[in-house]
């Protein structure tokens, strides 16, 4: 149920329309909790359906024009519910794990290139946090909101140096293999 309460978290930080969410997800949020355009509109219906936001009255009308969003009251209250309830850590889930493992059993095929093609992905995504984090937390940004921001903005670096450093590692062990070969 974490969508609806990344919605709410954005259209806090900024009442915006759903093309301006789906922009801001695409460039903030998106990269620790990621959904398509049609999730976020079709959320969108429900947290106003649910009286959690409202579209904000316009001077135009409507048709063909962009629906701003706002949050309620009852969204706030929801939000500040959810943020404060004991979550438990998720269980790891990643393909490339499983096909390491695989690997083991019916050989090394294919894997080598793929954890190449994983090191630069996440070399790519370090340089692009490394930029965020350059651009928005340079000095005088230390109120409370860009503290928080920051926070999970270098939760997203020290991820992604892990992964770094254990798939150099992985490569090294890959290569110290016997042939590769097929089992």
């Amino acid at each position: 149920m974490s969508l609806p309460h990344a919605i709410l978290t954005a259209l806090l930080e900024k009442p915006s329309s759903g093309l301006e969410l789906t922009r801001r997800f695409d460039r903030s949020i998106g990269y620790f909790w990621s959904a398509t355009h049609q999730q976020i509109y079709r959320e969108l219906g429900r947290l106003e359906s649910d009286g959690l936001i409202r579209a904000l009255p316009t001077e135009q009308p409507a048709r063909g024009q962009k629906k701003a969003y706002e949050v309620l009251p009852a969204g706030r209250a929801e939000l500040e519910r959810w943020a404060a309830a004991p979550q438990d850590p998720r269980p790891m889930r990643d393909v490339l794990l499983l096909r390491l493992r695989a690997a083991a059993v019916v050989g090394t095929e294919g894997i080598e290139t793929d954890l190449r093609r994983h090191l630069a992905l996440h070399q790519q995504q370090l340089a692009e946090y490394q930029d965020i984090e350059q651009r928005d937390f340079g000095p005088g940004k230390d109120s409370e909101q860009d503290r928080l921001q920051h926070l999970v903005l270098r939760a997203g670096i020290e991820v992604e140096t892990f992964w770094i450093q254990w798939l150099t590692h992985a490569l090294e062990e890959f290569g110290q293999l016997s042939g590769h070969e097929k089992r």
